[in-house]
């Protein structure tokens, strides 16, 4: 296995190891405190703790910042690689500096997106975050399956980015709501999200199975020329070395 074969098993490990764990316990202190505010609401004593509502917002924070950066790592793998091998910085050196500039307005912005306290300022940054991210992936590269858009890991991830970019943006909002409207829109935009989790983990093991590593590449790039996704084709094995006499 080459190095750039360990750098692109780093967006699934990234996946398995961090995000989806934190997937798993953002709902469980989602449901948590669900549970708990209508027990309180109900003049019910409820055994769970006040905590749960603070974890849910600290981790729901953590997961928009992996869920963006495993996105951005998934991005800079795609775009950089084509990059080296169609040799664009000996042709086209600003557009590479210009794409380098938007991992940095993005990485910038999304920063920001968490210190910012006001409406104008969540706004506009995440804003930038989402955009950056379009456009990234917009970029020569990028592997989209926009034929097949419904089963897209890449759609379904830039999706479930934008989400949870507006989902931090809103935050303060969701607390300072007293009308609740704030959260019921994060509660069905979430769970959308959740949704959309779920279909990432069956295209992305779809798309490990189609993306191939370095030394198959050249191989399979000549199937997809003979269409061999959509039709039938005969491959003719190389014939076997004679043996020495």
């Amino acid at each position: 296995m080459e190095f750039r074969d360990v750098i692109l098993l780093l967006h699934p490990i990234a996946a398995v190891v961090i995000v989806f764990p934190l997937i798993g316990i953002v709902v469980n202190r989602a449901l948590q405190t669900r549970q708990r505010r209508l027990q309180t609401a109900s003049g019910e004593k409820s055994k769970i703790p006040p905590s749960a509502g603070q974890e849910h917002v600290q981790l729901g924070r953590w997961l928009t910042g992996a869920v963006v950066g495993i996105v951005l790592l998934a991005l800079a793998y795609d775009i950089f690689s084509n990059i080296v091998d169609q040799k664009v910085w000996d042709q086209n050196p600003f557009k590479v500096g210009l794409i380098i500039l938007m991992f940095g307005v993005a990485i910038a912005s999304l920063a920001l997106l968490y210190r910012a306290k006001t409406r104008l300022w969540r706004g506009v940054f995440a804003t930038l975050t989402g955009m950056s991210l379009v456009v990234l992936g917009c970029q020569d590269g990028i592997y989209r399956k926009t034929d097949q858009w419904y089963v897209s890991h890449y759609y379904y991830g830039i999706t479930a980015a934008l989400l949870m970019i507006f989902s931090l943006a809103i935050l303060r909002e969701i607390y300072q709501d007293r009308t609740n409207r704030w959260r019921t829109v994060h509660i069905v935009l979430n769970s959308i999200a959740l949704l959309i989790f779920l279909g990432q983990g069956i295209t992305g093991t779809q798309s490990l199975l189609e993306v191939p590593l370095a030394w198959q590449e050249p191989y399979v790039n000549q199937l997809y020329g003979q269409q061999c996704d959509k039709k039938p084709c005969t491959i003719q094995l190389a014939p076997a070395p004679q043996p020495s006499k």
